[in-house]
């Protein structure tokens, strides 16, 4: 921990200190730091966040704006480093940030009743109801075309002209089940056009664990991880919240028959996100709901299937036939949202 104890210092944080690993992302290293006031230290991968300037200057908008209309909301924002930077660059080039840790709040992995599902969707939904009126041009992508279908869907396209013979051959069922869906791009298309959706500040990336519950009340404190804070569509929001929440299966589950869809979790999220959102969308993007789920646990499968077909270098795997196990799960909860939602 030498080297992280070298960063700490660019930050004001002096020894004695303890410093172990928090959090179970796969994109940055994230350590928790406990000496005589408690830290979170990250790593940003620069590798996956080409960009980091971005982040952070969206973070400071929004957290700006925030302070000035909804003071109260627990925003993370970054501590400045003794030049009075958001991000400190070390010798490799990676950038840091230091967060101070919020006391007596704790994450989650995976939904495992209502009110967990009900007071998640309630906190991202917070987030965007408090930053509803914000200028969202003063915001920019951190990740271009991240929840874009179309443009997915013609990676997908892109990788299965380019993949070879036996690749192919290997996927084969899942590569026709996913030209079978092909009709919620042009759903996606068509939303667009007619500009039914609002272009909103999202968090993006709303998997349970980038909610911080309170231990005491064990409500929804505030959202974390906000690297992809950035304008978006509330579908992108809500339609995570589903493809994560509603099944007890996680996406790299071999055996799909353990996918299922759990109709009380789903109604308890939309429950949630809708106690902040109600008052906030339009009657138009209301009814674009039921195609929220649809479209970003389809838009997840393409990324997954896509990786697979161009040889897996995207998405780290651990044993080759990843990528194609978790297309092939992501493929069986996207017949059950659509058979059921």
């Amino acid at each position: 921990m030498k080297g992280v104890k070298e960063i700490l210092k660019v930050f004001r944080v002096s020894e004695p200190v303890e410093i172990s690993p928090l959090g179970s992302g796969h994109i940055h290293k994230t350590f928790k730091v406990t000496g005589e006031k408690k830290f979170v230290l990250q790593r940003v991968n620069k590798n996956v966040f080409t960009r980091p300037e971005i982040i952070a200057s969206n973070n400071r908008t929004a957290f700006q704006y925030l302070k000035q209309h909804h003071p109260d909301y627990p925003f993370p924002q970054t501590i400045p480093d003794l030049n009075g930077n958001d991000l400190h660059y070390d010798d490799d080039g990676f950038p840091w940030r230091l967060y101070s840790l919020i006391e007596n709040s704790f994450t989650i992995d995976e939904v495992s009743s209502e009110q967990e599902a009900f007071e998640a969707a309630k906190g991202f939904g917070q987030l965007t109801k408090s930053l509803n009126g914000v200028d969202v041009s003063l915001f920019q992508p951190t990740l271009d075309r991240f929840h874009d279908l179309a443009w997915r869907y013609q990676q997908f396209e892109e990788a299965l002209h380019n993949a070879k013979p036996e690749v192919v051959r290997a996927a084969e069922k899942e590569i026709a089940q996913t030209k079978a869906f092909e009709f919620l791009v042009m759903e996606y298309n068509d939303l667009i056009k007619k500009g039914s959706l609002v272009l909103r500040i999202m968090h993006n990336d709303t998997k349970v664990n980038n909610i911080l519950f309170d231990s005491i009340s064990r409500k929804a404190a505030c959202a974390i991880d906000l690297d992809t804070l950035m304008p978006g569509y509330f579908i992108y929001d809500l339609g995570d919240m589903v493809r994560t929440f509603v099944s007890p299966a996680t996406e790299e589950e071999k055996d799909i028959s353990k996918v299922v869809f759990r109709k009380s979790i789903y109604d308890a999220l939309l429950k949630g996100y809708l106690f902040e959102m109600g008052n906030v969308l339009s009657e138009e993007e209301k009814k674009s709901i039921p195609f929220a789920g649809k479209m970003m646990t389809y838009i997840m499968e393409l990324r997954m299937l896509a990786d697979f077909l161009r040889g897996n270098t995207y998405y780290h795997v651990t044993y080759p036939e990843q990528n194609l196990v978790r297309a092939r799960n992501q493929l069986r909860l996207l017949e059950l949202i659509v058979a059921k939602v």
